[in-house]
């Protein structure tokens, strides 16, 4: 086993901190070759190049990112330890990190994140990260993240060893204001033919299942907007007259929050909703919570 030399770390880690090798022999109170020389051998024994010359400046490569990130965590939680073998806990909850790509609904995400927050709440402190998926995915491979919160699996393209772990799944709904409901819901789904409507990006889970389903009906729509963001999505069809489409696993939140009401169901059609992880077995003790909430609440 080769063993990592937390000395080599430390002066690594105050370089990046300070910024640059003299301030940090200044407060380490070594002389600069030395410390430049232990860099050179945390650099060999790694394998990688921690840093970069650009111009008079040391910059972090991507791999010294990585590196200063764990270092930061390692010192810290010694830091954190010596305060508890004085008696004095630090009470600092840990970071649970998800990921939450632009077009997951949030509401689904919340659903699923809540009982995380009941049972850790004196533990865990909740980050939610939104952005693209494949984004996400590569901040989860650096560990920047502990989990990604999706309605689609990480491909086959992806390059990066991702596990995908399937939390649930659900119906999808057409909801419209209660106005368009009255007028709508009896004859559906003949009813909607001509509606206007607000959808999800054409490159979105939700949107596939709507466009499979209009193609097979053969009924024509028009689009008022397409939106990344499923919630704001809602907002338009709760203030102008179009419909949406949401998963059914959310409907009561429509309903309570939007003042939206279920127009039909789309025949056929099923949301899947994933918790993608660097772990082919589910450990982090949040995670595994969650995917039990999914099972037992919000999927069932």
């Amino acid at each position: 086993m080769d063993w990592l030399n937390y000395h080599h770390l430390l002066y690594f880690w105050v370089v990046a901190r300070e910024g640059s090798v003299t301030r940090a022999s200044e407060l380490l109170h070594l002389a600069q070759p030395t410390i430049s020389g232990q860099l050179k051998k945390l650099e060999d024994s790694l394998g990688e190049k921690l840093y970069e010359r650009v111009g008079r400046e040391l910059v972090l490569t991507e791999t010294g990112k990585t590196v200063y990130k764990y270092a930061s965590e390692i010192f810290s939680l010694g830091q954190e330890l010596q305060e508890v073998l004085k008696g004095n806990p630090s009470g600092r909850p840990t970071k649970f990190s998800v990921g939450i790509p632009d077009v997951m609904p949030k509401l689904i995400a919340y659903r699923l994140i809540e009982p995380v927050l009941k049972e850790f709440r004196d533990e865990i402190q909740v980050s939610c990260q939104e952005g693209h998926q494949n984004d996400l995915l590569a901040m989860l491979a650096t560990h920047d993240l502990d989990v990604v919160l999706t309605d689609a699996p990480a491909g086959s393209l992806v390059r990066i060893k991702a596990f995908n772990h399937l939390l649930g799944e659900c119906g999808v709904g057409i909801f419209g204001s209660r106005e368009l409901y009255n007028r709508l819901h009896k004859n559906f789904p003949h009813s909607v033919a001509n509606a206007c409507f607000f959808l999800p990006s054409e490159h979105t889970a939700l949107r596939a299942s709507f466009d499979r389903w209009q193609m097979e009906m053969e009924i024509p729509v028009r689009i008022l907007g397409e939106f990344d963001d499923t919630a704001l999505m809602k907002v338009f069809a709760e203030n102008e007259q179009g419909l949406t489409v949401a998963p059914l696993a959310i409907r009561n939140d429509l309903e309570s929050q939007y003042g939206l009401k279920l127009v039909g169901e789309i025949a056929g059609a099923q949301e899947q909703f994933y918790a993608i992880s660097v772990e082919r077995k589910l450990k982090h003790p949040a995670v595994m919570l969650l995917s039990e909430a999914a099972r037992t609440t919000v999927f069932m």
